[in-house]
């Protein structure tokens, strides 16, 4: 038992500077780049559904999909218009690391590109203990989910730079306490910024979209 803090930290330390390195690849390229981390079914497929035709026209887009098992969600990023779609399969992992998205960036000429989207596996525990190497970490939470959850996973919600707040539409048939809520986001991580949004019937999606053009411009 002793040894598995040491271990744990040999761990994290050996991903961090892998991911410093990913981070000095896409930046040196001159892309902007988030890790997208939701629980499965929160929508961060769908996001990227609604994301992808409001930019490709003007930015190219890369998405690398992580999941368990599957291509469904790297092919459904090639549908909604990503110009090069990846697929990672974790074989049981319940998240990414800075290796598996190495790999990927190898897979990619990054300066064929202005946007790197990283669609993390879905989970709220592991995801936010490893880096990816990405510019920014955004973290959607759905309102079916609950109004507990930054209560019961911090360490998803102290970590993050964005937060998206999806399917708002169902916020007349659920009980859901958005004050409640949005307390215990800011007792965790305060004045981050949030877009509460609905990707069924595209409330809030223009902010979340100036964003984004704001730090692919930069």
């Amino acid at each position: 038992m002793p040894l598995n803090v040491p271990i744990v930290e040999n761990i994290l330390s050996a991903n961090d500077r892998l991911a410093e390195e990913n981070h000095s690849r896409i930046e040196a390229a001159g892309v902007f780049s988030i890790n997208l981390m939701a629980s499965p079914g929160a929508g961060k497929t769908s996001l990227i559904e609604k994301t992808l035709p409001r930019l490709t026209d003007k930015f190219r887009v890369a998405v690398v999909d992580g999941d368990i098992a599957t291509s469904l969600d790297a092919d459904r990023a090639a549908a909604a218009g990503a110009q090069a779609s990846i697929q990672i399969n974790t074989g049981g992992e319940c998240h990414l690391d800075a290796v598996m998205l190495h790999g990927a960036l190898n897979q990619l000429d990054l300066k064929q590109f202005d946007l790197l989207i990283v669609e993390n596996v879905g989970n709220l525990v592991c995801p936010a203990d490893f880096r990816l190497g990405t510019h920014k970490s955004v973290l959607i939470a759905s309102i079916p989910e609950g109004d507990d959850k930054p209560y019961k996973y911090p360490g998803m919600y102290r970590g993050v730079d964005a937060l998206v707040i999806n399917k708002i539409d169902l916020l007349p048939y659920i009980p859901f306490k958005m004050d409640f809520f949005q307390r215990g986001v800011e007792a965790l991580n305060q004045g981050v910024i949030t877009f509460p949004v609905s990707c069924s019937t595209g409330e809030g999606l223009d902010a979340w979209i100036d964003w984004l053009i704001q730090n692919i411009k930069r």
